[in-house]
């Protein structure tokens, strides 16, 4: 069943979710970049490698947060939810780690590799439609048709507070920053870490950065408020889809924290997953390349000396990847 509406996460919940998650999540390391520090002129950029999450990705975080909430008699009945990919993963992964039955919703834009991966870890796939919004309403609809736990990618409080984890981690490691860079998209992970980071350090600077095309955040907060917009097909396909027209929570989040958003071009985006295989050796999808891709045009937006940037998960199609970076 779909979650009735709760009050928004605060920072109080990051720091409870953190211990939720004790055992079940990686703490993923930073990694120094002097190649990108010199490229943008900073003093200091790290990398957090969101990639040696044991699902390859952060959406592990919110995922299981999320499934650990849900009252027991649902978990005991399964859980589903939709996904550009990555989400499906993790909340697939920690279906599996509780027991729990899984299904998820896939558009016809996901990638292959990426429904295939979310069937290895014993979920079913169901593809449907050619956009996320397609993918969301039929979650919906098995929710309420079969009394199933929904898990939605980004627009939830437990979700959300799962991903503000990262954000603590790169505050207690690295307490010199002053800016971090953010793939958005519908904005789980920048709310998140927002909410996190800037209780720590409110004078700390929040880049939200979306690829040229389909950036839904972006348009909506121009717009200021929730817009549709069509969604298309890129490299960075961990960020596509919508807000949705009744966001709760992530819209009036990052509007409230953001600094700043940027739109990176599919051939930045493609530099920059060769940058970061052939010198930090890094693989990584689209999605996580796009920090790397805005510290690349060789400056930071607003000056920032000390830069942390998400490098947010590796679960690329390695033919397409091979192609980018030869």
């Amino acid at each position: 069943m779909a979650p009735e509406t709760s009050e928004p996460p605060s920072a109080v919940d990051v720091y409870r979710a953190r211990a939720r998650l004790g055992g079940r999540v990686a703490r993923t390391p930073l990694l120094p970049s002097a190649r990108l520090a010199r490229l943008c002129g900073a003093e200091q950029v790290l990398l957090k490698l969101e990639t040696a999450q044991p699902s390859g990705a952060f959406k592990l975080r919110g995922a299981t947060n999320a499934l650990l909430t849900l009252d027991a008699a649902v978990r005991a009945r399964g859980v589903v939810t939709a996904s550009t990919g990555n989400h499906g993963r993790a909340v697939a992964w920690a279906a599996r780690a509780e027991g729990v039955a899984c299904t998820v919703c896939l558009s016809n834009l996901v990638p292959e590799n990426k429904a295939e991966a979310v069937r290895e870890l014993g979920a079913e796939v169901v593809r449907v439609g050619d956009d996320q919004d397609a993918a969301v309403a039929e979650a919906l609809r098995l929710a309420a048709e079969d009394g199933l736990g929904y898990i939605p990618p980004f627009d939830h409080p437990e979700v959300i507070a799962g991903q503000g984890t990262l954000g603590l981690e790169l505050l207690e490691d690295a307490p010199e920053l002053d800016t971090l860079l953010i793939p958005l998209s519908g904005g789980g992970l920048l709310a998140g870490v927002a909410l996190a980071a800037k209780a720590v350090n409110p004078a700390m600077r929040i880049i939200g950065i979306s690829p040229e095309r389909g950036a839904a955040m972006i348009a909506s907060l121009r717009a200021g408020q929730p817009v549709e917009i069509p969604e298309e097909p890129t490299l960075a396909d961990s960020l596509g889809g919508g807000i949705g027209p009744d966001n709760r929570y992530t819209f009036a989040i990052t509007q409230r924290l953001v600094d700043d958003v940027v739109q990176i071009s599919e051939e930045e985006i493609a530099a920059a997953m060769r940058g970061l295989y052939h010198h930090e050796r890094l693989i990584t999808e689209g999605a996580a390349a796009v920090g790397a891709a805005l510290l690349a045009r060789g400056s930071v937006p607003g000056s920032g000396r000390r830069v942390a940037t998400v490098v947010t998960g590796n679960n690329v199609d390695m033919d397409q990847f091979t192609r980018i970076v030869t």
